[in-house]
């Protein structure tokens, strides 16, 4: 099992997509709406990576999965300030899980890793945190060691040789990754 890349995760957004590609995709109305799902997700990601975010937001969104993006929400304020750190902390706490889209920009963020540390202390616990990980397409993904404590979202393939996602426990003990979302 690998780490995706970043054009990895890409070509599975624009699978998902289907004919109308990304681009078509993406600049459609998509913001959050929790009752439309059954589980809603912080991610929390580098605004560095908006074209991850879309991807991710793809990904997830075609499982069902209603996905939060801070620079969707209009209520925010448009500096950061302490108001924003009030709002992003309540935002981790009401949605039901907490992804950290896990790239080599996010690692170095003091946002991405404050919201970490929220997530570790509101969600982790209660098996609703996971990291996602993508390396750069040259495969070098410069994670921090801490994150190793977490579950990590992978593709594998399965016993009938099929690719899936599955969520990964520091133990080595796993669940298919729709099992781990809607729990």
């Amino acid at each position: 099992m690998a780490i995706l890349t970043r054009l990895e995760f890409e070509n599975k957004a624009k699978a998902f997509a289907g004919t109308r590609g990304l681009k078509g995709f993406v600049n459609e109305s998509r913001k959050f709406s929790k009752p439309t799902s059954q589980t809603s997700i912080f991610l929390s990601h580098s605004h560095k990576d908006k074209d991850v975010v879309e991807q991710a937001k793809i990904f997830f969104e075609n499982l069902g999965i209603s996905i939060y993006v801070d620079w969707e929400d209009d209520t925010m304020p448009q500096i950061t300030s302490g108001i924003t750190a009030q709002k992003i902390k309540n935002k981790i706490i009401l949605n039901d899980k907490f992804i950290f889209l896990a790239t080599n920009n996010a690692v170095i963020s003091k946002w991405c890793n404050w919201e970490v540390g929220i997530g570790d202390t509101f969600k982790f616990s209660k098996d609703k945190l996971a990291i996602l990980g993508l390396a750069d397409n040259n495969r070098t993904w410069n994670g921090n060691e801490y994150l190793q404590i977490y579950p990590r979202i992978e593709e594998n393939t399965t016993k009938a040789g099929n690719k899936a996602y599955f969520v990964w426990y520091p133990d080595n003990s796993y669940k298919p990754l729709i099992d781990w979302l809607t729990q």
